[in-house]
């Protein structure tokens, strides 16, 4: 009869190894999850294969073009996310003071729905004590209300202007539709808007009449679910950035014949008042950013 090992036989499981794991079956690609963890595919893919050794299970089934968990997988999938989680507490213990006290932060509506649950969520468990008052508004009025103190940081888009902050991602602007939808086909082309001032608002106006293409703002909304509720009953089409269009939306075809709009910007922008509060915040922010 075998004796089953104690814990001070068994194996001691990697992070950095369960990190390319977790990014492989959360991307379903290996080249994908070795930007994110900074590692080349081969270097990820030997990472999975002598994790798959030691486990003795296969954890993902490799595909053309995707890869996928098993149910074993799966089960250390789970394990693997509390242990990294259970290591970035412990290191915040030492690495952060204790905070406490309330940061002000702006967004933008995209932002907002898109990243922003993913950096509050890392925030919080890092500093428990830090209360993060958040704002959802327009670029412009985020802008002055950063100029009049009234936040401590905002994430508001500019376009080809120069920006007052930090750059955190660039990003190209589409056409986007309800998929299956004669939107795009129509003349004057109806368009769903945020209001002026907006730069995607900006930049779509500015590229058709570049083109010299007639249209009509059909639908107005400060909201991307607004602008998206018009593209989805197929009553316009709408500038977004191209990570935002998804089912059942679609990027208009090239064959509709409307203009290239090029690239916005995300830009951190922050207030003249520094704290160590706000120093922590702006780097998650920075940080969640670097990792898309």
């Amino acid at each position: 009869m075998t004796a089953t090992p104690n814990s001070a036989t068994l194996p001691l499981l990697e992070l950095d190894v369960l990190r390319s794991f977790i990014a492989i079956a959360e991307t379903g690609s290996f080249s994908t999850a070795a930007a994110q963890v900074h590692r080349t595919p081969s270097a990820i893919s030997m990472q999975i294969k002598r994790l798959e050794e030691l486990l003795g299970y296969r954890l993902l089934k490799r595909e053309p073009r995707r890869a996928s968990v098993t149910v074993e997988g799966e089960a250390l999938l789970g394990f693997a996310r509390r242990m990294l989680n259970l290591n970035e507490q412990a290191l915040s213990r030492f690495y952060h003071p204790e905070l406490n006290g309330s940061v002000r932060l702006g967004t933008s509506d995209d932002v907002g729905t898109r990243i922003l649950p993913t950096v509050l969520s890392s925030f919080a468990r890092n500093y428990p004590g830090v209360q993060v008052d958040v704002v959802m508004a327009r670029s412009k009025d985020m802008s002055e209300q950063i100029r009049q103190g009234e936040l401590d940081l905002a994430l508001v888009t500019s376009g080809s202007h120069a920006p007052n902050g930090e750059v955190v991602h660039t990003e190209q602007l589409v056409w986007a539709e309800c998929a299956g939808g004669q939107a795009a086909t129509q003349r004057p082309l109806p368009l769903s808007l945020a209001g002026p001032g907006c730069v995607w608002r900006e930049a779509a106006l500015a590229a058709l009449d570049r083109a010299g293409m007639a249209y009509r703002i059909a639908y107005v909304s400060e909201h991307c679910a607004g602008q998206q509720a018009a593209m989805e009953a197929d009553l316009a089409v709408a500038p977004f950035p191209r990570s935002l269009v998804r089912k059942p939306l679609k990027i208009v075809d090239n064959a509709a014949g409307l203009p290239p709009m090029g690239s916005y910007q995300i830009v951190l922008e922050r207030g003249s008042k520094g704290s160590p509060l706000v120093d922590a915040l702006q780097s998650f922010v920075i940080q969640s950013f670097a990792n898309l």
